[in-house]
């Protein structure tokens, strides 16, 4: 299936990730969870090897890669066994860079862009408030023009990457309507406050508070009003890699349960001889497959261009689901030990239920599907490659 898609150029780039993942990050994972952070050095380390910025043009320091080798990295980022870890990487990679990829101007590429991809700055998305989930229509943080800056207001919470990190690019309602900005989370005005997670604890997710904050008009992403647009083609990119992330983290999940049932015995013999559990591994077995491989074609489709929206919909919305009932199903396999938390698949059951609900909740993706397949509704490209 690998073929299908990936060059020998793809092969050799994963060879080598998984090489860098073996010695830089999972040796680590346990550390920086009881810390309750990444440490900045690996993002920096990812940063020199260039692989936070794959994608971008090699003008602002990228490798100007194809998307395939985006898919490589986040399923790698999964098979490390971190959902934390992968959600710090591609909230600053694939959320906020993304943005900056397509909308921003030489002055933000140059401003923002560039250190970004050598892992000096670290950035967020900013578009979830109190009020506001995944319906973007209703944020009400604004932002007033007042001469050469925009004066902005409001709050936003469980931003990803913003406690600790530089700056968020942020959704907030100017005079024209939505509308995107990248503003300094140092900034007079910009308060934070760290939020204690059930899971995925490396990863530093925030409240921001915004009070008279101002910011360079300079630091407009692409045009006033246009902000619904940009974000309805960023969210195919942010739910296909939390996607792909995800199906990586299920190979990881059950190879570690092999592993296990392999060295575990009762009644005089290993338990992967008993056919209960043959059974359901091979169910399990299977789903992973059927997604590796939707994922991967849908991955391919959209490096070449395709708008994706539904393919990328229905993938957020099933695999997020599918981890959580391996993971649980993995776990009973463990018996005791599985809720013990010297067993890594205690720390992952806790992260995976966020699945499902961050870069979009399982019922809002039924309901976009729902559109485009039962309505017609064809949702289009706000800008292209």
């Amino acid at each position: 299936m690998k073929n299908m898609f990936f060059t020998e150029e793809h092969e050799l780039f994963r060879s080598t990730l998984q090489d860098f993942f073996k010695t830089e990050v999972n040796p680590f994972i346990n550390e920086w969870e009881a810390a309750g952070k990444t440490d900045r050095a690996i993002l920096r380390k990812m940063g020199e090897m260039g692989y936070l910025g794959l994608e971008v043009e090699e003008e602002y320091g990228g490798m100007g890669l194809d998307y395939m080798y985006s898919t490589i990295l986040c399923e790698e980022m999964g098979k490390t066994g971190s959902l934390g870890f992968e959600t710090v990487v591609a909230g600053h990679s694939y959320l906020a860079m993304n943005y900056l990829i397509h909308a921003g101007s030489p002055f933000i590429k140059e401003q923002y862009l560039r250190p970004s991809v050598t892992g000096t700055l670290i950035g967020s998305l900013s578009m979830t408030e109190p009020f506001a989930g995944s319906d973007f229509k209703g944020i009400r943080t604004t932002a007033q023009l007042d001469g050469d800056a925009y004066v902005v207001n409001g709050s936003k919470t469980f931003i990803s990457n913003a406690y600790y990190g530089d700056y968020t690019v942020a959704a907030v309602l100017t005079e024209k309507g939505m509308s995107m900005l990248v503003m300094d989370l140092n900034s007079e005005g910009v308060t934070r406050n760290k939020l204690d997670k059930v899971g995925i604890r490396l990863s530093d997710t925030a409240e921001l508070a915004f009070n008279n904050v101002r910011v360079p008009k300079e630091n407009l992403l692409g045009e006033e009003g246009k902000g619904f647009y940009y974000v309805m083609q960023s969210l195919q990119v942010e739910r296909l890699t939390g996607a792909v992330a995800c199906i990586g983290l299920i190979e990881h999940v059950l190879n570690i349960t092999l592993q296990y049932i392999s060295e575990r015995t009762a009644f005089g013999q290993t338990i992967n001889k008993f056919q209960v559990l043959r059974h359901q591994i091979a169910e399990m077995a299977t789903e992973y497959e059927a997604y590796k491989a939707f994922s991967y074609q849908t991955s391919y489709r959209l490096a070449q261009g395709e708008n994706v929206v539904k393919e990328c919909s229905m993938l957020k919305m099933r695999v997020g689901d599918l981890l959580n009932e391996i993971t649980y199903k993995c776990l009973q396999m463990f018996g005791g030990y599985g809720f013990m938390e010297e067993y890594p698949i205690g720390r992952i059951y806790r992260d995976v239920r966020i699945a499902p609900i961050y870069g979009g909740t399982s019922e809002i993706m039924k309901e976009i599907i729902s559109k485009m397949v039962i309505d017609g509704v064809a949702y289009k490209p706000a800008y292209q490659k």
